[in-house]
């Protein structure tokens, strides 16, 4: 009965609609989101490192490189993500991969278009997402980053090199292994369309960066197939407990 009455709402030009996240009934701002998801799921701007990601001071601070980075950058030029890997965006990445929330797609792009800001002189000549192995495709029946970059892609006007990064070999989904392990792991589990990638900029597209592992290699295999330059976009950035 309420589905009836919210598409007879929506037959008749209503702005009611449910929160994807908490179910709440709200309008169709924020994409959808209620009040208070919205403030959860609000971008993270500032009190952080535009390379790596870490979080850390006040949010109202500009990016900064952090002192890691400064000893040891990473293999790409910077680092774009929306917010927080934890709470209610968490909550959505991972039924938007695990319990078939396909139809999540369209506000995890905002996400991501949100996360590259209006960064018009570092718009990429080509765009390409972490690839999945064909095995997990299958099960999995789409690639979540593939979904991302599509959207960015058409946002910014620039080409989506599905096939810019394949996955060389199946490996043990990096969820399950510790930081050590994950580099070992991944390590040439990419190859590069270097006709596609030589002298291009590239903007590689993930749902979450964690430890960093699965970026590093492909970044680093895009700098092998002679990229110009790349940088990183993911929706949310995974932060290390204290020890």
């Amino acid at each position: 009965m309420l589905r009836a009455l919210e598409n007879f709402a929506s037959r008749l030009g209503l702005t009611a609609a449910r929160c994807p996240i908490c179910s709440a009934i709200t309008d169709r701002n924020n994409g959808g989101l209620c009040p208070t998801c919205a403030v959860e799921l609000r971008p993270h701007l500032g009190g952080h490192c535009p390379q790596c990601g870490t979080m850390f001071g006040d949010e109202n601070t500009p990016p900064t490189l952090c002192s890691e980075c400064h000893l040891t950058p990473l293999p790409w030029d910077r680092l774009y993500f929306h917010g927080r890997y934890s709470g209610p965006l968490r909550d959505l990445i991972l039924s938007y991969k695990f319990n078939g929330g396909v139809g999540r797609t369209r506000l995890l792009s905002d996400f991501a278009l949100t996360a590259f800001g209006n960064n018009t002189e570092r718009i990429p000549d080509a765009i390409i997402p972490v690839p999945l192995h064909t095995r997990r495709l299958l099960w999995r029946g789409f690639n979540q980053s593939t979904e991302l970059a599509l959207a960015l892609g058409k946002a910014l006007d620039r080409p989506v090199l599905k096939s810019g990064l394949i996955r060389t070999r199946h490996t043990i989904p990096q969820t399950q292994l510790g930081m050590k392990d994950r580099q070992t792991n991944i390590k040439d589990a990419f190859a590069a369309d270097e006709k596609g990638v030589r002298g291009k900029t590239i903007l590689v597209v993930d749902d979450v960066y964690t430890t960093g592992a699965t970026l590093t290699e492909c970044t680093r295999t895009l700098n092998r197939a002679g990229a110009s330059g790349v940088d990183v976009l993911v929706v949310a950035r995974a932060q290390q407990e204290p020890a």
